[in-house]
């Protein structure tokens, strides 16, 4: 049996970690862009979805510059931030500053004529992050689409909110009542009242995966609260005028 000396050893242990390394290294950086760019594409379909527009990997970009009209960030009062590119803020990083220091993402689309706007949410299950989209009608109360989705949730207990059953519980909800917040409360399966507009129905056996969607979206939409009330006042004056416009020819 042939016997090596320690320092061969070495040197052919040590070439053997830099060849490897190098490679691994060479290899990250080749599937580095590839990688950001299925990253964008899933980020796209998940916002088709919240407006329940169905996409594949090939014509998500089409169908996003087709539905998606506009996208910016506002701050914690509700105003525009200008220079923000809000396709490309990290919600997980976002959400770990201040409020104030906080750009919060707003995405519009128009189907039939009708205007949507949608925001995305973050949140924690019971294994790790949890996160969606919620699409909400011109009224920025009336709940248009959801999507959710998670990291590592239980299969078949609180991984199914990325189900279709799930989701389509918030479809026509609604967060404001009365002019005030209320969110949608995501309570314990079978606890829900089926007629009532602010509650839908948690997992079977996903009690704390529930729960942390119905903080994701007490969380996060309550963020958005200055900006929905801002859009609405401006909503509001552009109708005071022409309310007043026919008021003045039905006088004459």
């Amino acid at each position: 049996m042939k016997s090596y000396s320690n320092t061969y050893i070495f040197l052919f242990s040590t070439i053997m970690v830099v060849t490897v390394a190098a490679i691994l290294s060479v290899a990250a950086m080749t599937l580095q862009p590839l990688q950001k760019k299925n990253e964008e594409i899933n980020k796209k379909q998940n916002i088709l979805t919240s407006i329940n527009i169905q996409s594949t990997a090939k014509n998500a970009e089409q169908l996003y510059d087709q539905y998606i009209n506009e996208s910016y960030a506002v701050n914690s009062k509700g105003k525009i931030k200008e220079s923000v590119d809000a396709f490309a803020i990290d919600m997980k990083k976002e959400l770990a500053k201040p409020l104030e220091e906080q750009s919060l993402p707003v995405f519009e689309s128009t189907i039939e004529n009708q205007k949507q706007y949608i925001v995305p949410v973050y949140g924690k299950g019971l294994w790790g992050p949890i996160w969606g989209y919620i699409a909400l009608e011109n009224d920025l109360s009336t709940i248009y689409g959801a999507v959710f989705s998670h990291k590592s949730e239980t299969p078949g207990l609180g991984a199914e909110i990325n189900t279709k059953d799930f989701q389509e519980q918030f479809f026509g909800k609604e967060i404001f009542k009365m002019g005030e917040f209320v969110s949608v409360s995501v309570l314990k399966n079978g606890n829900a009242d089926p007629d009532s507009k602010y509650q839908v129905d948690g997992i079977s056996g996903g009690t704390i995966t529930s729960k942390g969607v119905d903080n994701m979206l007490k969380d996060c939409l309550s963020s958005y609260k200055p900006y929905f009330k801002k859009i609405n006042q401006d909503k509001s004056s552009e109708e005071k005028p022409v309310k007043d416009e026919l008021v003045e020819k039905e006088s004459e």
